[in-house]
């Protein structure tokens, strides 16, 4: 596989992240992780879910969304990872950076948030309905996006385990706050970190998918 990897330094909201940007050569979108409570961008789960990505043509930006000297805060009181507002906020950042075509070219943007990453993705998309395109939740909080459910324009996957009850109960009720398009589907046999065997797996082969037929051609 042709790619081009490159760790860079994004401004975004008055700081820098950084972020690991992966472009293979015949690229025809990017996805912009947003990772979970308590997680980075050397999370193993999103990191083989972007490796699947890249196979099927999709350049990906996997970003800690904190910065070290908040992380560290974060470690000690968790309270950052539920700043729902504060990590939309950066997500919108990079996405108008993205926009700019620079970082990867002119390519089409979706999103892909776990646990409360994905509440911070909806946010974002709903910020930006013209530059976000598809977003995928895996796992997801989405419920905690809150009024800015019923403005997501961007077609949006939500994938929970079929033994997460809670959290499928959580994404059933976003489904219906929802008026986009919208599908919730179910890992039978899955709990919330996907650990099963093959069960991460289906869920990189489904967001390769989504993101493969939802996001527009490049130049449009």
């Amino acid at each position: 596989m042709d790619v081009r990897t490159t760790e860079t330094r994004i401004p975004t909201r008055g700081v820098e992240l950084t972020g690991d940007l992966v472009v293979p050569a015949d690229a025809r979108g990017i996805v912009l992780f947003a990772h979970g409570s308590g997680s980075s961008r050397h999370s193993p789960r999103n990191r083989l879910v972007a490796d699947v990505l890249n196979r099927n043509a999709l350049a990906t930006l996997l970003v800690d969304l904190l910065t070290p000297g908040e992380e560290a805060v974060d470690d000690r009181t968790a309270e950052l990872r539920f700043d729902i507002g504060l990590l939309a906020a950066r997500l919108v950042g990079i996405v108008d950076w993205l926009g700019t075509g620079e970082p990867a070219g002119p390519l089409p943007i979706g999103l892909f948030g776990a646990s409360t990453g994905a509440a911070a993705a909806l946010s974002a998309a709903a910020a930006r309905p013209d530059r976000v395109h598809a977003v995928v939740s895996r796992g997801g909080r989405p419920d905690l996006a809150g009024a800015d459910l019923r403005r997501v324009r961007a077609r949006t996957l939500l994938l929970v385990g079929g033994l997460d009850t809670e959290v499928l109960r959580l994404n059933e009720q976003a489904r219906a706050a929802m008026t986009t398009e919208v599908e919730l589907r179910v890992v039978p046999g899955a709990t919330h970190l996907f650990g099963e065997p093959g069960a991460l797996e289906q869920v990189a082969h489904q967001a390769a998918g989504w993101f493969g037929d939802k996001l527009p051609p490049v130049g449009r």
